[in-house]
């Protein structure tokens, strides 16, 4: 038994025979070796060389549409970097089937959700034994026969990616609403079912923009959706006759650097349209009673300025951060002087107290906010009694307001999970205090939480801030060094990596790895602060805030050099390619999903549809020259140099509008170039999805096979 074979099975890695890069030959295969066609750059008096820019297709808006009008050249070279990766993992594929069929068999357990009651019926989703879509259905109170409301398995056959959102019932509870992808390209079908005949229409071109972007109105006449434009960008907000096909324009936004969402109030008081950017908040909102009327103007969008409105107790409630309130505070303001002028300050700014969310029920307003890292839901009577809190025993969690729960109650609905314990429903009962436990989501596999641990630590960064970790492992776990790690980490636009419960990631730990997440500065689990010191001219402290976290798991004895495996994606792919460069020497491998490595040339590309919308978390590379510096200084591509590489794993989407397939592809291409040593360097692109794989439980699984089986391997290729 070699080194490598006998630190994988003391960590209780059962692993099937796999190819060493090093030892069993697989240096002859060849990678791709794409030519370097240089492309002088002179920006800003700055001058910069882009051997690769030719990966990029000249017509890729119509390729991201149609992957079929591909120039034949860039096809011809991803589709060789697709059977170089298929071929140096092909050894692991007993490995990557064991893992999704191990989670296939830990997500047969009851996966369905607890009925949701609202008004005559109780609203659900399952997926059905052996398939990969949910199933939205609704029974009546007090008993009856189950109506079927979307089978998303049934409108999935016949497309290669299919994946759905926004899916609600009407208010009068006479339609089923939701946004549906064929493409994997964002680009959205919106769906209407009449219950009581069955009849479903859709928008006749896919231009729907589906996150947040559909809405039907408290009434239940019209329908509200968000139209993207040809780059991709939500532009225009449209009204449809619930049962007619003529869209009348609503509203339109010229601004390409800000988005649009739609909401409806939980009271029911208003659909609300949310025009937002990472510096600005803007709200308009539609009477109930005047589904047609003009959106009404709460406060005109001012730099730095963010806001939330919801209706509660005959007036407006606004959680803003509006002056320096960083972590948020509660205003009020009368329905008919909405505007900031009339703001009424009700709960004072705390600093350290983050305020996430506010939802209005009958009787109480609750909040969900994050104090020390951890969630924290609290509810505040009408009469003005003491707020009640719902507290949580766990190192590390995640609980969620139900989205889909009655108005007209004192019971609040919340969903909460940790690492190690699948979702649970809870019914708190705000009046009376008490909690009851709806459901819990049974795992298959004979899966006991018990077995596993979850830990809380902090890892001191080198200017003196504490980072949260959060670690997932077997208990009793001997902490001798040995174990291969797993870090995960996002980083970015002030989304936080929350602890939830993931059977992927439980089959990794199943088989002697420890998960962990580094909470690193650019998420806000520490409030927003912690958002922006790690932004733009402070997005080092990303790069710098994940070394520290597995240089701490290192010296606690949780891991080892070259046992980590480093994993992000999208965002945290920039993340890897930073890190990647910065401490080759640290990671036994990296994941990195869709990632955002072509940061230079991507922020410069005026025309890329999310260019102009997060300039002020990026910066303008186009008009300052500050910016410009910086990203240079960090992006991944511009600093691959001659260094020893640790296997990385690369995917993309040829469909994807968001991370386009040419930031992997050159970055990919340039460090087998610059690299001296290490590797292997692999690039799979997927020809039909975009930037996420079809909505299927299979396509999930199978794609998390790779990476854990990748994972493994790359330990052998490292030790």
């Amino acid at each position: 038994m070699n080194r490598r074979t006998l630190l994988l099975s003391t960590a209780g890695l059962a692993l099937a025979p796999c190819f060493s890069w090093a030892e069993d030959g697989l240096g002859a295969i060849a990678p791709p070796r794409p030519p370097r066609r240089p492309l002088r750059i002179e920006q800003l008096g700055r001058v910069r060389n882009d051997p690769y820019a030719w990966l990029r297709d000249p017509n890729w808006a119509e390729v991201s549409r149609d992957s079929s009008l591909m120039s034949p050249e860039i096809r011809a070279h991803l589709e060789a970097e697709n059977r170089y990766a298929q071929a140096l993992l092909a050894p692991t594929q007993a490995r990557q089937d064991a893992y999704a069929q191990r989670m296939k068999a830990l997500a047969e357990g009851d996966e369905s959700q607890p009925p949701v009651p609202d008004g005559p019926f109780a609203y659900y989703a399952y997926v059905r034994p052996g398939e990969d879509h949910p199933v939205h259905a609704r029974r009546p109170i007090g008993g009856g026969e189950e109506q079927i409301l979307l089978d998303e398995q049934d409108r999935a056959r016949g497309h290669a990616y299919f994946r759905t959102t926004a899916a609600a019932h009407s208010p009068d509870h006479s339609l089923f609403v939701w946004a549906e992808d064929v493409e994997g390209g964002d680009r959205h079908r919106i769906c209407i079912r009449d219950l009581a005949t069955g009849e479903v229409r859709t928008t006749p071109q896919a231009e729907g923009f589906g996150w947040e972007g559909l809405v039907v109105s408290p009434c239940s006449q019209w329908v509200f959706w968000i139209w993207r434009d040809p780059l991709g960008r939500p532009a225009k907000i449209f009204r449809r006759p619930v049962r007619g096909d003529s869209d009348e324009l609503v509203y339109e936004e010229r601004d390409p650097a800000l988005f649009m969402a739609l909401s409806r109030m939980a009271s029911g008081a208003f659909v609300t349209i949310q025009i937002l950017g990472p510096d600005v908040d803007e709200a308009r909102l539609i009477p109930a009673d005047n589904p047609t009327a003009e959106p009404i103007l709460v406060e005109p969008r001012q730099p730095g300025l963010h806001y939330q409105v919801q209706e509660w107790n005959g007036q407006l409630v606004i959680l803003t951060d509006a002056d320096d309130a960083i972590d948020g505070k509660l205003m009020t303001a009368p329905l008919d002087r909405p505007g900031r002028a009339h703001w009424q300050e009700w709960i004072a700014h705390a600093p350290g107290r983050h305020i996430l969310e506010i939802r209005p029920l009958r009787d109480h307003l609750v909040r969900l906010q994050r104090r020390n890292g951890r969630l924290e839901v609290i509810a505040l009577p009408r009469d003005g009694g003491d707020e009640v809190q719902v507290a949580f025993d766990e190192a590390a969690y995640l609980v969620t307001l139900e989205p889909h729960q009655a108005y007209d109650t004192a019971v609040l609905r919340l969903n909460w999970q940790s690492p190690r314990t699948p979702p649970r429903w809870i019914d708190c009962d705000l009046a009376g205090g008490q909690q009851t436990l709806v459901k819990a989501r049974q795992i298959g596999a004979g899966y006991s939480a018990d077995a596993y641990e979850v830990r809380s630590l902090f890892a001191p960064a080198s200017d003196g801030q504490q980072i949260p970790v959060t670690v997932l492992m077997r208990r009793g776990a001997v902490l001798d060094g040995r174990s291969p790690l797993l870090l995960f980490a996002y980083g970015s636009y002030g989304a936080s990596t929350e602890a939830k419960f993931s059977v992927p990631v439980l089959a990794l730990v199943e088989q002697g790895f420890i998960y962990a997440i580094a909470h690193v500065r650019g998420g806000s689990e520490k409030g927003r602060q912690w958002f922006l010191d790690g932004r733009r001219f402070q997005k080092a402290n990303t790069f710098t805030d994940f070394i520290a976290c597995a240089e701490h798991l290192i010296d606690q004895g949780y891991t080892q050099p070259k046992r980590v495996v480093a994993y992000g994606l999208s965002a945290g792919g920039l993340l890897m390619g930073a890190v990647a460069n910065m401490r080759p020497d640290l990671w036994g491998g990296v994941i990195a999903q869709v990632p955002f490595v072509d940061m230079l040339n991507t922020m410069s590309d005026a025309d890329h549809p999310l260019v102009p919308a997060f300039r002020p978390d990026w910066g303008d590379p186009l008009a300052d020259p500050e910016a410009y510096d910086y990203i240079a200084s960090i992006s991944p591509y511009e600093n691959v140099r001659p260094q020893a590489y640790p296997p990385i794993l690369a995917t993309a989407g040829v469909r994807d509008p968001r991370v386009s397939y040419w930031e992997p592809a050159k970055w990919v291409a340039e460090i087998r170039e610059q690299a001296t040593g290490g590797g292997p360097i692999l690039f799979l692109t997927d020809m039909e999805a975009g930037h996420q794989a079809a909505g299927g439980l299979s396509s999930q699984f199978k794609q998390m096979g790779r990476f854990w089986a990748f994972a493994e391997q790359s330990l052998i290729w490292s030790a």
